[in-house]
C-alpha cells in the first residue's frame, strides 16, 4: 500500500496536466488537451502556490499534506497521517529543516523509546539524489500525460471551472479529473485521482501570494553531523 500511495501522491503533487495542440478560441470550442496545456503553462509561471492533498485508501488510512512553495527551492510542508504521525519540513535552497512528532518517530523510524514531543528542528543538507527519505521537493513540473476529454462545468471554491477527465495507459485502473478555472486566469484548481485502492484529492490555491518562509530560530535547531551550522 505504501508504494501505491507514494506513487499517486508524487503524480498528483506534480500537478500534472496534458499537452494540447495549441491555443486560441473559446473554452467551448477548444479541446480538453488545449485547456490543460494552457493550465500547465499558467501554473509553471507562478512564483508561489499552496498545494493541499488528501489521500484515502480502502484500508481506512488517510494522509493529508500542505505544501507552500515557490516551485523552485523554497518551501514549507506538513504531512499528517491517520495514526497521528506528522512530519514538518522547511526547505531553503540546499538546506532542509525537518521536525517529526513523537508518533512519526515511533511509527516510521521505529524508535519505540521516543516518549517526548520533538520540539527541535533537525538541520541537514538537501540530498540531491532524492534518496526516498520522505522529504518533499519544492518543484512541481506540471508535466503532460494521458488522454483527456471534457466533463461538465462546476464550481471550485466559488470559481467556475471545467472538468477534464484523463485516462492513461500506464494506469489502466485509475482515472484523473482536473478542474481548470474558467474565470480569470486558467489556473489548475483541483485534481481528483481514483482507482480501486485509493482516492486522492489535490487542491491548488494562494496563487502568487507572498510565501513568508523563514528558517527556524537558532535555538530551535539541532544540526546533524556533516551539516552546516
Amino acid at each position: 500500500m505504501a508504494t501505491v500511495t507514494t506513487t499517486a501522491l508524487a503524480c498528483l503533487l506534480a500537478g500534472a496536466a496534458l499537452a494540447g495542440c495549441g491555443s486560441g478560441g473559446s473554452g467551448e470550442d477548444r479541446s480538453a488537451g488545449d485547456l490543460l496545456d494552457e493550465a500547465n503553462a499558467t501554473m509553471r509561471k507562478l512564483d508561489s502556490v499552496t498545494v493541499d492533498i488528501t489521500n484515502r485508501t480502502t484500508s481506512g488510512a488517510t494522509v493529508t499534506s500542505r505544501l507552500v512553495t515557490d516551485l523552485v527551492s523554497r518551501c514549507r510542508s506538513k504531512t499528517e497521517m491517520s495514526g497521528g504521525a506528522a512530519l514538518e519540513q522547511i526547505r531553503l535552497g540546499e538546506t532542509d529543516y525537518v521536525r517529526p512528532n513523537r508518533a512519526y518517530l515511533q511509527e516510521w523510524k521505529k524508535i519505540p523509546g521516543a516518549t517526548g514531543e520533538q520540539k527541535l528542528w533537525v538541520k541537514t543538507p538537501v540530498d540531491p539524489a532524492g534518496s526516498g527519505d520522505g522529504l518533499t521537493s519544492c518543484e512541481r513540473p506540471f508535466e503532460s500525460f494521458g488522454t483527456a476529454k471534457k466533463g461538465g462545468s462546476t464550481r471550485v471554491g466559488g470559481t467556475k471551472a471545467v472538468e477534464l477527465i484523463v485516462t492513461d495507459k500506464a494506469d489502466k485502473k485509475g482515472t484523473y479529473t482536473f478542474y481548470v478555472a474558467e474565470e480569470g486566469e486558467p489556473y489548475l484548481l483541483k485534481t481528483v485521482y481514483k482507482n480501486g485502492a485509493q482516492h486522492t484529492t489535490t487542491s491548488f490555491s494562494a496563487f502568487d501570494e507572498p510565501l513568508g518562509i523563514r528558517a527556524p530560530k537558532a535555538g530551535e535547531v539541532l544540526s546533524l553531523p556533516g551539516g552546516s551550522g
